[in-house]
């Protein structure tokens, strides 16, 4: 399948500035082709990650992918998307920042796949004279302003700084062409304006029909017409010190079923037949959630490795079990990040003292009934009887007591030095 139907299939164009003669291309020769992110955070998210996954589809197809990381955008500010003017950062935090997306990029896709440049070295060097005698003469004002990116803003007002920043980027695509022999830029759907902006800028300077291509992917909503991509807890991060592997596996593993297999095709590398295979699952055993694993485990392995996703299914499955004997420290870290959490210190007490001191349970005739009911279970083991004791250094490295009250209403005891 060439790559453009396969990215047709999977839902993942919005729009293409030539789609037949893109499509041609892509059949006869290697491209190289490029999307870039500003440096705006010190992560991405699981918005940001689309448009790149569709830069390693193409280099599974064979074609040459380069990553942008906008140093010099970065410090500018895109208007795309914004309402009003972006807060300007310093360049430290500028540098600060693409130096964390480099590291998160080179992770994600490895150097020897994909050559990772930075639009701080051409950009930098740009006089302004050489700016504005060299590019800017080549930028209608009129055709500026029609387009979305900036028509949307001119009621509220966008600087001249905002204003410029489809120049800077049709400069990186021009650059990228000459010297990387880049054809194509991918983007989300509110950088039409600024792609096409490039376009018109190499034809200009290259030839009218310099064969560059613009491509868009579509804003990604859920079934019920909300944005993709936030947790209860907001942004869901590709950093594992903002989203735990655990946290991000269960994001994945309690998507809808009316968008469980949108999200297979595309967040994962599977093919047609495969994601098929599990479209029927969805319809015929929905409650074996087969296709929510699938996703999970795809795009957790992905993100974080291996190692991260033998680790979130090990807390999902002592979670679900009770069984939380053989869970470390930094599993229960992550684990226990979203349930109910107290303090507890270190000497050993009675248990219906330690329930009813700590706050799990609200008085002390409450906790000796839990007890004596068997509804309550310390560190995986249940206790029945009101004499025993509970001593929080016993177990997880001391940091730690799990206690479960009931079938599934779990709390974590943090120990106090």
């Amino acid at each position: 399948m060439n790559i453009i139907d396969e990215l047709k299939w999977r839902g993942a164009i919005n729009q293409t500035s030539d789609e037949e003669g893109l499509r041609e291309l892509t059949d006869k020769k290697s491209i190289g082709l490029y999307c870039g992110i500003d440096p705006t955070g010190d992560s991405m998210h699981i918005g940001h990650l689309i448009p790149f996954m569709i830069l390693k589809r193409f280099q599974l197809a064979g074609h040459k992918p380069v990553i942008v990381i906008g140093g010099a955008t970065g410090s500018i500010g895109d208007p795309s998307g914004k309402k009003s003017e972006r807060v300007l950062q310093t360049m430290d935090q500028v540098h600060h920042n693409q130096e964390a997306l480099r590291g998160q990029m080179v992770k994600l896709f490895g150097e020897d796949q994909f050559r990772l440049v930075n639009n701080y070295d051409w950009l930098s060097k740009l006089s302004l004279l050489d700016f504005l005698r060299d590019y800017g003469k080549l930028f209608n004002v009129k055709t500026m302003l029609n387009k979305e990116v900036v028509a949307s803003r001119l009621e509220v007002g966008i600087s001249f700084t905002e204003f410029t920043y489809q120049i800077l980027q049709s400069i990186d695509y021009l650059t990228l062409y000459r010297e990387q022999d880049v054809q194509l830029q991918i983007g989300g759907g509110d950088q039409w304006g600024n792609i096409t902006a490039g376009l018109d800028l190499i034809r200009r300077v290259e030839g009218p029909e310099t064969p560059v291509f613009a491509l868009t992917i579509p804003l990604l909503l859920k079934a019920d017409g909300t944005k993709f991509g936030k947790s209860e807890g907001g942004n869901v991060w590709l950093d594992p010190e903002k989203t735990t592997p655990y946290e991000f596996y269960q994001f994945w593993l309690n998507q809808d079923d009316n968008d469980v297999v949108k999200f297979l095709k595309y967040f994962t590398f599977l093919d047609e037949d495969e994601i098929n295979d599990l479209a029927e699952q969805v319809k015929k055993e929905p409650w074996k959630r087969a296709a929510q694993r699938r996703l999970a485990e795809e795009v957790t392995k992905f993100v974080h490795g291996d190692a991260a996703l033998k680790q979130a299914e090990k807390i999902t499955q002592a979670l679900f079990s009770g069984d939380v004997k053989e869970l470390s420290a930094d599993e229960i870290e992550q684990g226990f990040k979203a349930f109910p959490s107290v303090e507890t210190t270190g000497a050993t007490q009675n248990i219906v003292d330690f329930l009813a001191d700590s706050g799990i349970e609200k008085s002390r005739r409450q906790a000796r009934e839990d007890v004596t009911n068997g509804a309550i279970t310390i560190n995986g083991d249940k206790q029945s009887s009101v004499d025993a004791d509970v001593d929080p250094k016993s177990m997880f490295d001391g940091k730690f007591v799990i206690v479960r009250r009931g079938k599934k209403r779990y709390f974590l005891a943090r120990v106090s030095d």
